[in-house]
């Protein structure tokens, strides 16, 4: 079962009248790209272009411009098929009379192509989804504003679940060797950087006498308090 995340400007959810028939969960938003900063995670992003071309095409070449890496599925009518070209960006159409069989091949096909063919620059674990291209964290959908340093540190931890690393280690691998500040800087970005994920906190979890490591279970993590000790 694919995410969906449907871009239309229609009052009605009848987009892709054969989405009714599947299994796929679907969630429509409106045809703006703002909309996308605060949209939950998605296997695919329909379009809506059945009823405004130029609008559909913009939308499409915005969301690539902002580096979005999500399969975009163009869903358009008969009559609206001539007008699509390359310079689009999409990565599929399909017609909004197609049927429930061909929309789920269409769905499947696009999104595993994807997979296949572009290298992953996405983390996710724990409710974390790191975008590696664009710079940007959300946990459980929420932006974090995080500084160059913040994020490259959540990001490291994030992409090595449950595995403990030293203060020392840190340093080496956010930081760099040339990096000739203590390892208390490590300390107060960890404090920094749990403040950001607030509620999340826990997910940057503490060993103690050894280091640090991201929680991917956190129920089954030791709880412990803000404050460091070296």
């Amino acid at each position: 079962m694919a995410q969906l995340l449907i871009l239309t400007s229609a009052a009605n959810n009848d987009v892709l009248p054969a989405l009714a028939l599947l299994s796929h969960s679907a969630r429509l938003i409106p045809a703006q790209a703002d909309q996308l900063i605060n949209a939950p995670d998605s296997d695919l992003i329909l379009i809506d272009a059945r009823t405004n071309l130029a609008a559909a095409k913009s939308l499409c070449q915005i969301l690539r411009t902002m580096g979005t890496s999500t399969p975009l599925l163009l869903v358009i009518t008969e009559g609206g098929l001539a007008a699509v070209s390359p310079d689009w960006g999409v990565d599929d159409v399909v017609l909004d009379t197609a049927g429930p069989a061909e929309v789920d091949a269409r769905i499947r096909l696009t999104a595993g192509r994807q997979s296949r063919t572009q290298p992953s620059n996405t983390i996710r674990a724990a409710g974390v989804v790191i975008d590696e291209a664009s710079y940007s964290a959300k946990v459980h959908g929420k932006p974090l504003d995080l500084t160059y340093k913040e994020f490259e540190l959540l990001r490291f931890l994030a992409a090595h679940p449950s595995r403990v690393f030293t203060r020392e280690q840190l340093l080496s691998e956010v930081w760099g060797y040339d990096y000739f500040g203590g390892t208390r800087t490590v300390d107060v970005h960890v404090r920094r950087l749990r403040a950001k994920l607030g509620d999340q906190e826990s997910l940057i979890g503490t060993v103690r006498n050894v280091g640090y490591r991201f929680n991917v279970h956190e129920e089954n993590d030791e709880r412990v308090p803000n404050s460091i000790s070296s």
